[in-house]
């Protein structure tokens, strides 16, 4: 419902600019920064709580969610008024946590006293005023569970799903896809047909009932500790089967209504429904990849998509091409590096913020977070140089000098132990070094160093056969003690860290390399190459395929954004373009509109697509996957600077 606001906000500001209504307008934008219920967008009225518990502002959040209640829950059906308590409950509780968390005893002494003539009587509050009390909540078997990251991200899931029903159910400004093709006129005329009747609606019946769909009673069974989020797509799909007549009716009577306005009506318009703003046709049966988290899988179109997409954020804080963008161990800060040199260190739980800038004199190549403490950063530059950054202190705590013959450092990456990194040093490329030139020729020399994080000195130089070469991209296995790298002559090395000698090596693409990854059992390597290919090899047995997949260029890259006047900005692959969900199943990668999420299949057909999170209007340069119980964030970064965080449910079978 929140896009059809948009939509229809939009066109009554272009009405009203036509009219040369500029004090109207001005008080419809006025109106508009002032809506509590945020166009409908179930995402902004999460935030908006969010940043009241964020800020310890509990007058705010307590009258917030009486508007809520008085705007919204008032009018659904008696039997829903327990899961609204419910959720009510869960707010105060989540608002507690944060401040034992946070620190703030104060303010959680405040709630209490606060709310203590309300609460007293509420057997479900009768423990809860000893908290503030006890030294260590967190330990306290009475209270443990609501410190764990589960139970919050499962209490927002659930209020984020009850309320998409709730906006879904009460049709209050839904306008059908096909009435797009209708002129501003029938727009205009619904919109005002629409509060019109509202207005008389609400002098007759000031009390309006909506039913929501019987499965949302089951919300009111729910305990405290197991809040269950509902599947968005099983709330879409009751939603549109259980009102399909009403549908068919409403189309009807656009229909009418056209045929009333126009003379000679455009013949067939409502019935094409295979193009773009036509009739919206009922989700299963939708052939259209959206951008939505009820995307189709291929080949199981009829199955329950793994994931749900809750929400997608912005970071626009770039303003040229993103190379990298990696998430730290622990989840909590991102960094992302763009052609012009500037690292933007952020988080983005519970809110987005910038936490460090880093602007570099000399021209950066590459990034990776240590593992051990996770608050530093390593970046490579193209003068030879590695900086060691504390992205808490805001400040350089090493520059190591790596080598003037190869000063292009081209990749970077941390062992798990934490105690060592690997960096891959290169020649400058005869093509010139800026991004829009070819990827270095095969012919280019260049060194794999392995580099002591304690005592920053260079502990030995790999030994790369049968020639030295440049290495784009190196992964670590989870315990530190395999290596595996690809280059620019289109071979994989994998070498072993406890002797640090190659155990073994392949042609692996006709071209180079461009991102390889262990697999989850970590048996097999996947990797992406210039040939367009997504492979999978059996490091049991050198040089065998698993699996072998064409993808497209737009998720292999280079990648190519045009311009006006005929301009195309080329920029080749230096960021990861693939990464894997927490159990190794699935894969994102990248596509010129946003990140595309494909099952791991067995045989030929290695990939089955089964989520597109869109978002983007650039091509998509590099993904990173950020996994936490069972909520998880996907990062896609693309060429314009822009970076997508798509909140992702997984759905256990």
């Amino acid at each position: 419902m929140g896009s059809a606001v948009e939509r229809t906000d939009e066109h009554v500001r272009e009405y009203l600019i036509y009219r040369g209504f500029t004090n109207t307008l001005k008080h419809l934008d006025n109106d508009i920064k002032a809506d509590k219920e945020k166009g409908f967008r179930v995402d902004k009225i999460i935030d908006q709580l969010q940043q009241f518990v964020q800020s310890f502002d509990l007058a705010g959040l307590k009258e917030y969610w009486l508007y809520l209640d008085k705007r919204l829950f008032s009018r659904l059906e008696d039997v829903y008024r327990s899961t609204v308590n419910k959720l009510r409950i869960s707010l105060y509780r989540y608002y507690i946590i944060n401040t034992v968390q946070k620190g703030n005893l104060e303010k959680t002494q405040e709630f209490f006293q606060k709310q203590a003539s309300e609460l007293q009587g509420q057997a479900e509050w009768r423990d809860w005023f000893i908290l503030p009390f006890i030294s260590s909540p967190e330990q306290n078997s009475a209270f443990c569970q609501y410190f764990s990251r589960q139970w919050s991200d499962t209490f927002l899931v659930s209020l984020h799903n009850f309320l998409s029903v709730l906006f879904q159910c009460m049709h209050i400004l839904e306008f059908e896809t096909h009435s797009q093709r209708l002129t501003c006129l029938l727009y205009l005329r619904q919109l005002f047909a629409l509060q019109t009747e509202s207005r008389d609606q609400r002098d007759r019946d000031e009390m309006i009932h909506h039913k929501l769909p019987t499965y949302v009673q089951n919300m009111d069974r729910l305990g405290d500790t197991e809040l269950e989020p509902v599947s968005s797509q099983s709330q879409l799909s009751t939603n549109q089967s259980g009102n399909q007549n009403s549908r068919h009716k409403r189309i009807q009577d656009h229909e009418k209504e056209r045929k009333e306005l126009f003379s000679k009506p455009p013949p067939q318009t409502s019935e094409k429904k295979g193009e773009l703003g036509e009739v919206e046709p009922p989700i299963e049966s939708s052939s259209e990849p959206t951008d939505s988290s009820n995307s189709r899988s291929c080949g199981a179109s009829q199955e329950e998509p793994p994931f749900i997409k809750l929400s997608q954020e912005e970071y626009g804080e770039h303003h040229s091409s993103i190379m990298h963008c990696r998430v730290d161990c622990s989840g909590r800060r991102v960094a992302s590096l763009d052609v012009d040199g500037v690292i933007k260190v952020w988080s983005f739980n519970p809110i987005m913020q910038t936490k460090a800038t880093i602007m570099s004199k000399s021209p950066l190549m590459s990034l990776e977070w240590a593992t051990k403490p996770d608050r530093l950063l390593l970046l490579g530059s193209g003068v030879g140089t590695v900086r060691l950054y504390d992205t808490e202190a805001k400040k350089n705590l090493y520059e190591m000098n790596i080598d003037e013959a190869h000063p292009r450092i081209l990749s970077l990456a941390c062992s798990p132990s934490g105690s060592s990194f690997v960096c891959s040093a290169a020649a400058h490329s005869r093509s010139g070094s800026g991004e829009s030139a070819p990827r270095l020729p095969i012919t280019v020399s260049g060194q794999l160093l392995l580099w002591d994080t304690k005592t920053v000195k260079q502990q030995l130089q790999f030994s790369l056969e049968p020639e030295p070469v440049a290495i784009n991209c190196t992964a670590f296995n989870h315990n530190g003690n395999l290596l595996v790298t690809g280059a620019a002559d289109g071979v994989i090395r994998l070498f072993d860290m406890q002797r640090y000698e190659s155990a073994m090596s392949w042609r692996a693409h006709d071209g180079e390399v461009y991102s390889v990854e262990f697999s989850y059992d970590e048996n097999t390597v996947f990797s992406i190459g210039e040939d367009g290919k997504f492979i999978q090899w059996n490091i049991h047995r050198c040089g065998v395929k698993q699996s072998e997949q064409i993808l497209p260029q737009d998720a292999t890259g280079p990648f190519v954004l045009s311009g006006y006047s005929g301009y195309k900005q080329v920029q080749v692959p230096r960021g990861r373009l693939f990464t894997f969900d927490s159990e190794g199943q699935h894969v994102l990668t990248c596509s010129s509109s946003g990140g595309l999420i494909y099952r791991l299949a067995s045989g030929e057909s290695a990939l089955e697509r089964v989520l597109s999170l869109g978002g983007h209007k650039a091509p998509v340069v590099t993904v990173d996957w950020c996994s936490a119980v069972d909520c998880g964030t996907c990062l896609t970064a693309s060429m314009d600077g822009k970076i997508k965080l798509s909140t992702l449910l997984a759905q256990k079978s």
